[in-house]
């Protein structure tokens, strides 16, 4: 049987998650040419780089004119720093005050927005002589984190005046850059802020993936970040953004099938029975299902790539295993069926399952890495 065979692909699951470098790497060549040349890059590698790995795409990042990295949360900067990269690394989201001496010793950069991270910073400074380096997080609109802008200039002060912190930048982020009002008065109150404290020699970061794609005119910057792009995939643009750039999808879902049989007419196929078999049915078998972070409301509404044709995905999605009809196709125990990515002239993208499952293509790749496999190919 084919699953017997020595193949290109070996995983100890026949079950796996392919990554395409090449296409991380066009990609960030396609995404350069839409910022400012002597604008800084940092690539949004958080959520271990939305499913795809940090530390073994950091490499292809890098070499590819990246500058920063950066992270949800300190561990997240440990691994990288653990894995031996030396480059800028900020963490993006809020730290824990006793982490600040992690982050000091690991030369990691801190967001900084709260009067308890200052103090935070002067105990660092004095147990271990070392300084906080912080990028000062503005709230213009998002409501997370960060400083009001009533508040920012105060605080901005603040930071310079201590001896404890090395201030790096300035950033904040966008809430609805699909929505060009709102995106603008957010910028309106960046420009107030920015404009009236003294930026030299910060680094100044306001716009993500949509708003580098979108193209809206912001001169006070000279950093983006970029997300989701990176991986080969748009997020939501405002209607005055009539094209994006030629993006390659980096990500691909595949598994092996393990069994071919046949059900019978009137059979019922997986858990409570919600599909049927009309007439025979010959169905396969693949060990992927909703614990590798395929949602199980998928089950009956997808399809798979098998030798190049589509084959619909049949039953309930089980924990382990989602079965396919394919009927009048041949194929062995072994072939490869393609849940995401392409297959000769088939393609079938994430997309797809977030249109079904009314969320966002983000939440949907960040869950494929439970127990799947990663494969980098070039």
């Amino acid at each position: 049987m084919k699953f017997q065979r020595i193949s290109s692909i070996n995983t100890k699951r026949d079950a796996w998650v392919e990554i395409n470098l090449d296409a991380i790497e066009k990609n960030i060549l396609e995404l350069k040419k839409k910022v400012k040349p002597d604008s800084k890059v940092l690539a949004v590698v958080k959520a271990d780089a939305y499913g795809h790995g940090s530390s073994m795409i950091a490499p292809t990042l890098l070499a590819s004119g990246v500058d920063w990295l950066g992270v949800a949360s300190i561990d997240e900067g440990m691994e990288l720093r653990n894995n031996k990269f030396d480059c800028p690394i900020l963490v993006l989201g809020a730290a824990p005050v006793w982490a600040f001496d992690y982050a000091a010793k690991n030369n990691i950069s801190l967001s900084m927005f709260l009067d308890e991270h200052i103090e935070a910073a002067t105990l660092t400074y004095q147990k271990t002589g070392l300084k906080t380096k912080a990028h000062i997080k503005l709230d213009t609109g998002m409501n997370r984190i960060g400083v009001r802008k009533e508040n920012a200039l105060e605080f901005i002060k603040k930071v310079k005046d201590c001896p404890a912190v090395e201030m790096q930048g300035i950033f904040t982020h966008f809430a609805c850059a699909e929505d060009e009002g709102k995106t603008k008065r957010q910028l309106e109150i960046w420009d107030n802020i920015i404009s009236s404290t003294d930026t030299k020699g910060l680094i100044l970061h306001c716009f993500n993936t949509a708003a580098v794609i979108a193209g809206y005119k912001e001169e006070k910057y000279n950093m983006v970040r970029l997300g989701l792009a990176l991986y080969g995939l748009i997020p939501d643009l405002p209607d005055f953004c009539k094209s994006t750039p030629k993006l390659y999808p980096a990500m691909s879902l595949k598994g092996r099938i393990t069994n071919i049989h046949t059900a019978k007419d009137g059979e019922g196929v997986s858990y409570s029975h919600k599909f049927i078999s009309k007439g025979d049915t010959k169905i396969a078998t693949i060990p992927i299902g909703y614990a590798d972070g395929v949602d199980r409301k998928l089950s009956n509404k997808i399809y798979g790539i098998l030798n190049g044709k589509k084959v619909p995905q049949i039953g309930n999605i089980t924990m382990d295993q989602m079965m396919f009809n394919i009927t009048g196709i041949e194929a062995e125990e072994g072939d490869i069926i393609t849940l995401l990515g392409k297959d000769g002239s088939e393609e079938i993208s994430i997309n797809e399952w977030a249109n079904i499952l009314d969320t966002i293509n983000y939440e949907l790749i960040c869950r494929l890495k439970v127990r799947l496999s990663r494969v980098y190919t070039r």
